[in-house]
């Protein structure tokens, strides 16, 4: 497996502040990632640092063999990086598939492929963004980061606030995602049990260090491990 993501010794934060220390890990090509830890740990930061939105203040950060603190923030996209935060940030006032469109870039993804893989997107095709529910707003978010056809996508939360019922459709979906191997994926969640068993690796931050890199599998059947990090988030 060629590796495609590299962090050493990065600290980052927003402005002068720090909230990551010393990270170093590594991503293989179609590599899959669960990144765990109680809130405010710096989760939803180092995503921010690979997309540009938070500032790196140290350490090597590598994507695709590029050192990714010299690419603007609005090039990262471009170079690979697929990117669904927390606020999904769909554009209300257009189109279902236009929000996929717009974005579109040539590959694997295209909009049969999206709708294939979101069938409730294809029926709300003619839908403003505005008008889905919550959920079928995730998978517009999800959808439209695909149309990039990024070679690594960050996925922060995505089952957040959501029902029971489209909460096992997106853990299906994100199955299939990891399990193809044609892109890497990271995985943002607070529900380690329900992840751990999507990702190959994990890590776990504490106060934004890292306290844990290692196989999914192994930290999934630790659970004085899984109770002493991520508490109540664990079961």
């Amino acid at each position: 497996m060629s590796e495609l993501l590299k962090l050493e010794n990065v600290r980052a934060g927003y402005g002068d502040a720090v909230v990551l220390e010393d990270i170093s890990f590594s991503l293989g090509e179609g590599d899959s990632l669960a990144l765990l830890g109680r809130n405010g740990m710096g989760k939803t930061t180092l995503l921010s640092t690979l997309m540009g939105a938070a500032r790196q203040h140290s350490g090597a950060l590598r994507f695709a063999g590029e050192d990714l603190a010299i690419v603007p923030a609005h090039a990262r996209a471009h170079r690979g990086l697929g990117w669904v935060p927390q606020e999904r940030d769909i554009f209300p006032s257009l189109t279902v598939e236009e929000n996929l469109s717009v974005v579109a870039t040539a590959g694997h993804w295209n909009l049969q492929r999206v709708y294939e893989m979101f069938p409730r997107l294809k029926e709300r095709r003619a839908n403003m963004g505005n008008e889905l529910s919550g959920g079928e707003q995730q998978m517009l978010a999800m959808g439209r980061a695909l149309m990039l056809n990024p070679k690594l996508l960050l996925l922060d939360e995505p089952l957040e606030g959501l029902a029971p019922l489209i909460v096992q459709e997106l853990l299906s979906i994100i199955r299939r995602l990891t399990e193809e191997g044609g892109m890497a994926v990271i995985l943002v969640e607070q529900h380690a049990r329900q992840i751990l068993p999507l990702t190959r690796q994990a890590l776990v931050l504490e106060r934004g260090r890292a306290v844990y890199q290692g196989d999914s599998a192994t930290l999934r059947n630790d659970r004085e491990l899984l109770d002493s990090w991520l508490g109540v988030a664990a079961h």
